[in-house]
C-alpha cells in the first residue's frame, strides 16, 4: 500500500464501516457451535486468474477482530495469482477467523477485481504512447481503495477529489456560458484565479471547441464522447506542450483505436464502476 497517498487512519476509518456493518450484531453462528478456545489455520486462496490487490487492507481485518491473530500476506499486491495460489495464512482463534473472514474477502475480491480490469485495458494499449487512468466514479466511500488497486493495476489516477486539480466541465460551461461568457472568457477566469502551478484541464465535445480552448491555453483538454478522426485532427494541430484526455464511451473494444489518436491520456470509468470481482475463498484445515 502506497502510504504517500492513504494513511493508515484512512483505511482503519473504510474497515470499521465495513465491519461494523457485519459483526456490530455479534456472529451469532460461531458463538453457538464454535468453542471459543478452539484454535486453527486457515488459508485465503486464489479462485481464478488475476491481478491481486487489497493483501494490506484484508491483513488489518482479521487483526480489528483478534489482534492476537497471526496473518501473513504471501503474495504482494500487483502480482498475477491463478486457481489454486495461497494468497494468505491466518492462524489463531477459530471464531476470530470466521468472523472476520467475509468482510476481509469483501475488500479482496473487490480491490482484485479493480486491478485486473486495469491491467486488462493497460495491456490492450501496451506500446502507445497513452495511459490509462481512472475517474470520479467509484464506490462511496471505498475511493481512496479503488484508486489504490488502479496503481496496483498499472493505471494512472485521475483527480481524487474535487479540490485535487481544475476540472471545467459542461456543466460549468453551461452555468457561465448562461452569464455570456465565451470558452475563452472562461478559461482566462480559471488562469486568472488558479494557484501557482496548477494545470487548467477543460472538457469540450467537438473540434472547434478543442482548437477553441487550444488557443486560449488550456493545458490539458479532455476531448469527450469525440470520434478517432477528430480527436485526430485536434492533436495534430495542437501545439506539442498541450496534453489531451480521451473520455467517454471506451471500453476494451475500442481502446487501442483511441490510443492511436495520439492523445495522452484515457480515462475509463468501468475500471472502478464496473470491473468483475477476483474470486477468493477462505480454507479453514481441517
Amino acid at each position: 500500500m502506497n502510504k504517500a497517498e492513504m494513511s493508515d487512519e484512512q483505511i482503519n476509518k473504510i474497515i470499521e464501516l465495513a465491519l461494523a456493518e457485519d459483526t456490530s450484531h455479534g456472529d451469532i453462528t460461531s458463538e453457538l457451535i464454535i468453542p471459543s478456545d478452539l484454535l486453527g489455520k486457515a488459508s485465503i486462496l486464489a479462485k481464478e486468474e488475476g491481478l491481486l490487490a487489497g493483501g494490506d487492507v484484508a491483513r488489518p481485518v482479521f487483526l480489528r477482530i483478534e489482534p492476537a491473530l497471526e496473518v501473513e500476506i504471501l503474495i504482494p499486491d500487483g502480482k498475477s495469482v491463478k486457481p489454486g495460489d495461497r494468497v494468505a495464512a491466518i492462524a489463531g482463534r477459530v471464531a476470530g477467523i470466521l468472523r472476520a473472514e467475509r468482510v476481509a474477502l469483501n475488500f479482496l475480491c473487490h480491490l482484485s477485481g479493480v486491478a485486473s480490469e486495469t491491467a486488462r485495458y493497460v495491456s490492450q494499449i501496451k506500446g502507445y504512447a497513452a495511459v490509462i487512468t481512472d475517474t470520479r466514479k467509484t464506490s462511496p466511500g471505498l475511493r481512496l481503495l479503488e484508486k489504490y488497486a488502479v496503481r496496483a493495476g498499472g493505471g494512472q489516477n485521475h483527480r481524487l477529489h474535487l479540490g485535487d486539480g481544475i476540472l471545467i466541465k459542461d456543466n460549468h460551461i453551461a452555468a457561465l456560458h448562461g452569464l455570456g461568457m465565451s470558452l475563452k472568457d472562461i478559461i482566462a477566469r480559471a488562469k486568472q484565479n488558479a494557484p501557482k502551478g496548477v494545470k487548467i484541464e477543460i472538457e469540450v465535445s467537438t473540434a472547434p471547441e478543442a482548437l477553441e480552448a487550444v488557443q486560449a491555453g488550456a493545458d490539458i483538454i479532455m476531448l469527450d464522447n469525440m470520434n478517432p478522426d477528430g480527436v485526430k485532427q485536434v492533436v495534430k494541430l495542437a501545439p506539442e506542450q498541450v496534453r489531451f484526455e480521451a473520455s467517454g464511451g471506451i471500453n476494451i473494444d475500442n481502446i487501442c483505436t483511441v490510443a492511436g489518436t495520439g492523445v495522452h491520456f484515457i480515462s475509463v470509468g468501468a475500471i472502478t464502476h464496473s470491473a468483475k470481482a477476483l474470486d477468493f475463498s477462505l480454507e479453514l484445515e481441517s
